[in-house]
């Protein structure tokens, strides 16, 4: 037992004496980012070291091939003059299209037992940003109640492209299971199936995107009319498209009753022969009369 104590006791001081295997731990609080072109783009690394605190750092960009960002202490290419450094974490500005892509955060500490540790950051750089304008609305004044009924709300020119909220009375219409109209957000849409005289009222629309401040067209109002047919009102109608039945049977009878005769008068008016008048006698002179034959009484 005491020999078993007596080796425990080396064991135990080499133990203590044997430094921790931990590596560099590289990190990135933010591994996917989205940015509009010609803004920062706020690529984030973090790192641990076990010993180095000074250690090397590196940002490649992934595509074909591999692209140097950062390397030696200064950046390379395009990245030159329009990019800078804090810790780790790599910030790009005036950012475009071609700057989209999966980069590579890598730290070295020489002096830590494992010595390299990396992390990736998926930028994507959206296109160019317009702030929403005022949309265009389509609002009828008037329409008949127990009628199907769409409203039209339009803005073309933002970017990214806007989406839409429509007021009645400057109350937001949330569509839900139990509301008579459906609201599109995306294509700005207000349907409803069967209009009420509860549905009067001033209707607009506003249009936003995460670039600028929501804008709204002018309200506008919408009447609704009940539409009343009344008993006389169908019993008029109801003779007025009987006499007018009867009125044309009784045309078509008499014309199929006199057609022929018609047919006949005509062929014959046809057929008689054209004559002229005949031509008036000339006129004589009494003074240029000659007697040309005597004769006895």
């Amino acid at each position: 037992m005491d020999a078993m104590k007596i080796l425990a006791i080396p064991l135990l001081i080499t133990l203590l004496q044997t430094p921790t295997t931990r590596s560099v731990t590289v990190t990135s609080s933010k591994p996917k980012v989205d940015v509009h072109e010609h803004t920062d783009a706020v690529l984030a690394c973090e790192f641990k070291t076990e010993k180095d605190q000074n250690p090397r750092i590196e940002w490649k960009k992934k595509g074909k091939g591999v692209t140097f960002v950062y390397f030696d202490g200064s950046f390379s290419g395009s990245y030159a003059g329009r990019a800078s450094m804090e810790g780790a974490t790599l910030t790009i500005h005036s950012i475009t299209q071609k700057d989209s892509g999966e980069y590579r955060c890598e730290v070295t500490a020489s002096q830590d037992h494992v010595n390299l540790g990396e992390t990736t950051v998926a930028l994507n750089v959206l296109g160019r940003t317009i702030p929403p304008h005022v949309p265009s609305c389509e609002v009828p004044s008037t329409v008949f109640a127990g009628s199907d009924l769409e409203l039209v709300c339009k803005d073309a020119l933002s970017v990214p492209p806007a989406t839409y909220r429509w007021y009645k009375d400057n109350k937001v219409l949330a569509a839900s299971t139990d509301s008579a109209y459906s609201a599109d957000i995306k294509k700005g849409t207000l349907k409803f199936n069967s209009v009420s005289i509860s549905d009067a009222g001033m209707y607009r629309c506003e249009s936003s995107n995460s670039v600028g401040s929501p804008k709204s067209c002018v309200a506008q109002h919408l009447a609704v009319v009940e539409y009343k047919l009344s008993v006389t009102t169908l019993a008029a109608g109801g003779v007025g498209l009987l006499l007018l039945l009867f009125m044309s049977c009784l045309c078509v009878c008499l014309c199929r009753r006199q057609r022929g005769c018609c047919r006949r008068e005509k062929q014959e008016k046809c057929l008689k022969p054209y004559s002229l008048p005949p031509p008036p006698p000339p006129a004589r002179n009494p003074k240029n009369y000659k007697h040309t034959q005597s004769f006895m009484i």
